[in-house]
């Protein structure tokens, strides 16, 4: 990243600059990190608009709010949690996506070595195919590592609902993992 800071030594200095609203560490800093937050954006919302005005209103929060920033853990993850947290606004405002519990069976077999004939992007292409509520847990749970409880404060649903759409969630991409070795 040093090359990335350009006229700033550090990141430390970097981030001091964008706490005096200085443009200049303000466009590196979205430089630096726009690709990376609009995959984040992207996982949640899909390719198109939200995601593009989750990432700017993400961006947005970041420079009104870095003082906020207390330089415990990485710049980038206090960054990632601004962007995730842009996305389940959205999500929110848009509709309820999320249905009531489907069932109380949250056990899933996993796929036998199907992914490991996938690459990444192909992943990342059956996941943006999920229905909207389906891929905002799967996100969270399986790729940003929250648990169903924190799931639940975060999306105001219960810690069921949350299991049972991640486990619905898994059996979609089993049965599009079926197809694709067929």
């Amino acid at each position: 990243m040093s090359k990335t800071l350009l006229p700033f030594k550090s990141e430390q200095e970097l981030i001091q600059a964008c706490q005096k609203q200085d443009r200049r560490a303000q466009q590196i800093v979205y430089q630096v990190n726009a690709g990376k937050m609009m995959a984040v954006c992207k996982r949640y919302l899909g390719i198109g608009p939200d995601a593009e005005d989750a990432l700017m209103e993400g961006f947005m929060k970041v420079f009104s709010k870095i003082d906020n920033f207390q330089g415990q853990g990485s710049f980038e993850g206090w960054i990632r949690k601004i962007m995730v947290n842009e996305s389940l606004m959205k999500i929110r405002k848009t509709a309820n996506r999320y249905d009531q519990d489907i069932d109380e069976t949250y056990d899933v077999a996993h796929p036998e070595d199907a992914l490991m004939h996938l690459g990444v992007e192909e992943i990342q292409n059956l996941i943006l195919e999920l229905p909207p509520g389906y891929r905002t847990i799967f996100n969270l749970y399986a790729i940003e590592g929250y648990s169903h409880v924190e799931i639940g404060d975060m999306l105001q649903i219960s810690e069921g609902t949350s299991k049972s759409q991640l486990s619905r969630a898994r059996q979609i991409l089993q049965s599009k993992l079926k197809e694709l070795q067929a």
